[in-house]
């Protein structure tokens, strides 16, 4: 079987070959006429059409709302020429949106029956903004009910397939943002993050995740529990920044956002070119299960990438013990607050093991809350202290690989345990720890382990340094490209091949 194209290729000059270009790439296209916003968008659908039956990634598809909208693009651009760039720089580029994040006139389910037939009147900013830019939503992708698991499983559809191996799980909870982009449709995704959910399925497919700092794009309605953070999902850092500059800064109904505009710019080359030498520390893992050796082996080589740029690697000893016990009380005790008794109808119609989570919240007390804050807050003050040290952290993005598609996370976690709390999501502590922190970290595709799954490196940056963290994974991108790996439809389905 003959590979196929790497059509990310700058040459590329249909819209058959366009899937997998960066924004830069088709925005030049579009300028000089050898691609149309309609023509990728329909290309963009027809990706769609052939991946979905396998992947799961979709709850919602805006087919021709999208279609519309990038038929407005074309107009906008015959009509203006290089005028329709003025304050849209995302103008006809495709995005998807995760279903946690409301989108007005699109069926917005949280991924739970509760919500099925929910169609929300307003954008959140951030997709507001998507679209101010000229962006084109054109689907809502598939998430654990509510965001609660590092994976993409619910009881609205099947769960989202690792499109490298479809018996295995895209993780979560940003599952159908991660396989929907690994794949190629769009140029990127939005995903949200409250303890790993945009960085593990970034790692578990092979493509780019970042959480920016607390607050810095707004999170709306407010994360009350100061955990979630609302980011990019992408193919290339690049690409991850122009998302990322769009969606940021301050909006009222976020006050966590406050004073947080202006820092974060598009051009990563710029800001790579900039970059002094860091001081870089390295960590095999920070507790939880063991990590699998192969993945540990493939993201260190990527962090010698790094050190071969000239900047200082120093292996350290983990250095915060493990924050999961505030972790899952700070989790459950507000899962439980949005779930406050078993209310006749409803209850049967959440999923069964999230169920046990939100009756372990149930059952704290407002002293193991003031506990699980205390903690955080000394975690943050050992961070702040630790980053005086080091300019960035690096360590694999997650510790074992992608788990059996069914569920909710590897063995032998499995929901709670039996007199101590739900377990969930305790194999993931170098994601999740960092959402306590709420720093900057970014997952990018350090390599594919010997059965030829992504392993992610997970570069980790000083509270609202989100820039220096996106340009040390621009440094690694290039020292280092990624782009020609990506799932073959082909390698699973040889029938398309003749189409």
């Amino acid at each position: 079987m003959p590979p196929e194209t790497d059509v990310r290729d700058p040459g590329a000059r249909t819209a058959r070959d366009a899937p997998f270009a960066d924004i830069r790439t088709l925005r030049a296209r579009y300028r000089d006429g050898s691609l149309l916003p309609s023509e990728f968008v329909a290309a963009t659908f027809r990706l769609l059409d052939r991946w979905e039956p396998d992947i799961g990634a979709f709850l919602t598809v805006a087919r021709e709302r999208a279609t519309a909208e990038a038929r407005a693009a074309d107009r906008l651009l015959h009509r203006e020429g290089p005028g329709a760039w003025r304050g849209r720089p995302l103008l006809g580029m495709p995005v998807t949106v995760k279903d946690l994040t409301a989108t007005e006139g699109i069926r917005t389910t949280r991924g739970s029956l509760l919500n099925a037939h929910t169609v929300p009147d307003r954008d959140a900013p951030a997709v507001a903004r998507l679209r101010a830019a000229g962006a084109i939503v054109v689907g809502k992708t598939n998430t654990s009910e509510g965001g609660w698991s590092a994976a993409g499983k619910n009881r609205l559809q099947g769960p989202t397939r690792n499109p490298w191996d479809l018996s295995r799980s895209s993780g979560g909870s940003s599952a159908g943002a991660a396989a929907s982009v690994a794949v190629g449709i769009g140029v990127g995704a939005t995903g949200t993050d409250g303890a790993g959910s945009i960085r593990v399925p970034a790692a578990f497919c092979g493509v780019v995740g970042f959480k920016p700092s607390l607050g810095r794009v707004p999170y709306v309605p407010q994360s009350a529990e100061e955990l979630s953070h609302l980011g990019p999902l992408t193919r290339t850092v690049g690409d991850a920044a122009e998302l990322l500059a769009v969606m940021a800064g301050f909006d009222a109904d976020d006050p966590l956002s406050f004073g947080l505009s202006g820092e974060v710019g598009a051009d990563t080359d710029a800001a790579a070119d900039r970059l002094p030498r860091l001081r870089i520390g390295w960590i095999r893992s920070l507790g939880g299960p063991g990590p699998d050796p192969a993945i540990v082996a493939v993201a260190r080589r990527a962090v010698e990438e790094l050190a071969a740029r000239g900047h200082h690697v120093e292996g350290i000893e983990p250095p915060f013990e493990d924050p999961y016990p505030a972790l899952v009380t700070i989790l459950a005790g507000w899962e439980a607050a949005a779930h406050p008794h078993d209310e006749p109808g409803s209850t049967g119609l959440l999923d069964q093991d999230r169920l046990e989570v939100v009756r372990h919240g149930r059952g704290l007390s407002a002293a193991a809350l003031a506990r699980a804050y205390e903690c955080r807050a000394l975690l943050r003050a050992r961070s702040l202290a630790l980053m005086a040290r080091y300019d960035l952290l690096a360590m694999p993005t997650v510790g074992v690989g992608p788990f059996a598609a069914e569920r909710h996370a590897p063995p032998p976690a499995s929901g709670a345990r039996p007199g101590g709390p739900p377990d969930w999501l305790a194999w993931a502590p170098e994601a999740y720890t960092f959402n306590l922190t709420g720093q900057p970290a970014v997952s990018v595709p350090a390599g594919l382990t010997p059965a030829g799954l992504p392993v992610g490196l997970q570069l980790v940056g000083p509270l609202h340094q989100d820039t220096r963290v996106l340009a040390a994974a621009r440094q690694l991108e290039q020292s280092a490209p990624w782009h020609h790996w990506y799932p073959r439809l082909a390698a699973r389905r040889p029938e398309e091949e003749t189409t």
